[in-house]
């Protein structure tokens, strides 16, 4: 949702929506169809890509063959969120910046991605110890935003992990100090969690609000951009 200070919508597209295993091309047109109609209302957006499937499969072969470092990790799974980065800004060439914004945390850098009537900001992955969703909430602690969007392949938040236990809750709401209980305090290049306990820590600090929601449901999205009832987590 934009902030009251301006019409910049904040969203992490998770990679896992983007390279499910292979590409899909489907969800990005219908996506992008959305997100279209929405700068036609007079939005813009900051786009933040995850690495998904494409991440894993690199880290993954790279650890059969000899021991990876964290950096090392890190560092495969920043280049493939930079690789679904320029896809989407080629999805959304007549309307993103060219430059795929690869540092949040310069102030210009920021700024001059909107300074001549761009639509869109495309943004990936930085250095090591720095996820996605960390980047997503120093873009949106800069642009003066008030909520993030997180797009996964989860519905909702639970109170544990529902592919490891079969009680686990759906939790609709909840503020960030009871989250931060959930989902820890460390980093790790290959966290599966519902949003970075890092990004987590700051999210908090800046009290930003973040929705948490399923991203192959559009509808459902587009409930979320025009302030109406939708499913997903909030968190605040």
């Amino acid at each position: 949702m934009p902030s009251s200070n301006n019409k910049i919508t904040v969203i992490s597209l998770g990679g896992s929506l983007i390279v499910p295993k292979h590409i899909d091309w489907q969800f990005l047109k219908k996506f992008r169809a959305l997100i279209v109609s929405e700068i036609k209302k007079g939005k813009k957006f900051v786009i933040i890509t995850g690495g998904g499937y494409a991440a894993r499969e690199y880290q993954q072969a790279a650890s059969k063959i000899t021991k990876l470092t964290r950096d090392d990790q890190d560092w495969l799974g920043i280049h493939a969120t930079r690789m679904n980065a320029h896809l989407i800004k080629t999805v959304f060439r007549e309307y993103a910046n060219p430059r795929i914004n690869k540092n949040p945390n310069t102030k210009a850098d920021v700024t001059e991605h909107f300074a001549h009537g761009e639509k869109i900001m495309v943004a990936a992955g930085w250095r090591p110890g720095w996820s996605t969703d960390y980047v997503a909430t120093i873009l949106a602690k800069r642009l003066g935003a008030k909520t993030l969007i997180n797009l996964s392949n989860i519905k909702y938040v639970c109170d544990k992990d529902p592919n490891k236990f079969k009680d686990a809750k759906i939790i609709k709401e909840i503020n960030w100090k009871d989250f931060r209980r959930i989902v820890g305090n460390k980093w790790d290049p290959g966290l599966n969690a519902p949003f970075d306990p890092v990004a987590s820590k700051l999210a908090q600090e800046i009290n930003l609000k973040v929705i948490i929601a399923e991203g192959k449901n559009l509808k459902n999205l587009n409930n979320i951009l025009g302030e109406r009832k939708f499913q997903g987590t909030v968190i605040k």
